[in-house]
């Protein structure tokens, strides 16, 4: 290989190998030690009944059941925000805080805040779903200590972060999923959210960037049959072994590489600075050439889009295909990042 062109391929792979994913887990303690310190002022909040529903068995059957669809009552273990008094919800928070970056608590509390434009939309037209922004659920499994394991779910209608703590490092932050509806704020119908909000912006538009700068012969490759219905095995405890693979990150340019080094990324400073670079720093591990990215659907807004990005470690899946609720169509975001090895740091079989 001409030398020119072995600098130019070298540098193209070394822009992607920052894009790395769903941990190798060897995480520096930050995000683990915050955690614990909170979960436990948080659990110190709790006696009687609401104790011994927010804090549960470590290997309760429960702790594998995840979804971001609304569920009704008793559907869900731990305590929810509504049945919180002040100090509880300040401790839930500031939990939430330790297990999030700035950025994705920002998304976590836009996505709960959204439940109230939900309400707005639907209770016209005699909504049967119950929408409310206290309507998320808090669990700890297990013990929260230096030298145990432990876990944390925090989950309601779309969002389901699900985290595992083990001596003090955080090992596992999958399944983590993060839904909007609208996608796109259509209306100035609730005050505190005004028209041209987007809370999941630029999950969605680095996307269409890149498909926008794929060759007519990379995008044939990319570009799968159809959209499916919904991201694979949601609700199930262990990720898809099938998706479609698309067109692999070998293929695509520098500037290509950049923009989906970019998109990763996106997902993964939804957490801790420790937390995120392991993450990333997975996904070079396992080969950046193993990379895949596929897409399915229009590029204009209101019609249906789909795309993964998956490699040995991670899977990123986001769909936009469904109507809000005040029926814009395909205005209505589900993403997800799974990690291949096992979620819930339970090892795949």
């Amino acid at each position: 290989m001409p030398r020119r062109r072995f600098v130019a391929v070298a540098i193209a792979l070394t822009v992607l190998s920052c894009v790395t994913v769903a941990g190798a887990y060897h995480l520096l303690a930050g995000a683990g030690e915050s955690m614990l310190e909170e979960a436990n002022k948080f659990l110190a909040t709790f006696s009687g009944e609401q104790k011994q529903k927010v804090a549960i068995a470590y290997d309760a059957e429960k702790r594998t059941d995840w979804h971001f669809i609304p569920k009704a009552d008793g559907e869900r273990e731990g305590v929810k925000v509504r049945d919180m008094n002040e100090s509880q919800r300040k401790a839930a928070h500031a939990l939430l805080k330790a297990a999030l970056s700035e950025a994705g608590y920002g998304k976590a509390t836009k996505i709960m805040s959204l439940e109230g434009l939900l309400h707005e939309l639907e209770k016209a037209k005699g909504g049967k779903q119950i929408r409310d922004t206290e309507r998320y659920f808090f669990t700890i499994y297990g013990t929260p200590a230096p030298d145990s394991k432990w876990g944390l779910s925090v989950e309601g209608h779309h969002l389901s972060l699900n985290f595992v703590v083990d001596k003090g490092h955080v090992v596992s932050t999958t399944p983590s999923a993060f839904g909007a509806n609208p996608a796109i704020v259509k209306n100035d119908n609730v005050p505190s959210i005004p028209k041209g909000t987007r809370v999941l912006a630029k999950e969605e538009t680095l996307a269409l960037e890149l498909v926008a700068s794929l060759t007519a012969e990379q995008k044939r490759e990319a570009t799968l049959d159809k959209v499916p219905s919904e991201v694979a095995n949601a609700g199930k405890p262990q990720p898809a072994t099938d998706l479609p693979k698309g067109i692999s990150a070998e293929k695509l340019t520098g500037e290509q590489k950049s923009t989906l080094r970019s998109l990763v990324e996106e997902y993964a400073n939804s957490f801790p600075a420790d937390v995120a670079k392991a993450r990333m720093e997975a996904i070079r591990s396992g080969g950046v050439e193993k990379i895949s990215f596929a897409w399915a659907g229009s590029a204009k807004e209101g019609e249906p889009r789909y795309y993964s990005i998956q490699g040995p470690t991670f899977q990123i899946e986001f769909i936009n295909a469904q109507a809000d609720s005040a029926g814009n169509p395909a205005n209505h975001i589900h993403s997800v990042w799974r990690d291949v090895r096992g979620d819930f740091a339970i090892p795949a079989k």
